[in-house]
């Protein structure tokens, strides 16, 4: 998968899940870390626990991509590094505090809204 399949794959995974202010900025002419972070806020640490078993287990089962890494998975801030993207799942208070989007301000934001479900959808 290309990095922007993977943030893709990551941002519809994450809606479907209910995630709340989902972003994504490219950083890849900052950082030689990844091309890509997704930004997002789980109401509670079992909807951000939720929020990331959805992500694992739908980039594995549809596109046969696992993480390279998991951190956090017991706190308020859950990082999943799949390598072209890092996928940031916080709690308010927590995204409040380390304000990732505020440190990286320098990158590129990426329009999220095609992968979301739109409102009209979820009524149906």
């Amino acid at each position: 998968m290309t990095p922007e399949q993977t943030l893709e794959a990551i941002v519809r995974a994450a809606d479907s899940k209910k995630a709340r202010d989902i972003t994504a900025i490219r950083v890849f002419e900052q950082t030689t870390l990844t091309d890509y972070f997704v930004v997002m806020t789980g109401t509670s640490t079992t909807h951000i626990r939720a929020l990331s078993e959805e992500i694992e287990l739908k980039l594995k089962r549809e596109h046969e991509v696992v993480p390279h890494h998991i951190e956090g998975v017991t706190s308020n801030w859950i990082l999943m590094d799949y390598t072209s993207v890092v996928v940031h799942i916080f709690l308010e208070e927590a995204r409040e505090l380390y304000a990732i989007e505020r440190l990286w301000s320098d990158a590129q934001k990426v329009d999220v809204e095609p992968y979301l479900v739109k409102k009209e959808e979820e009524a149906k």
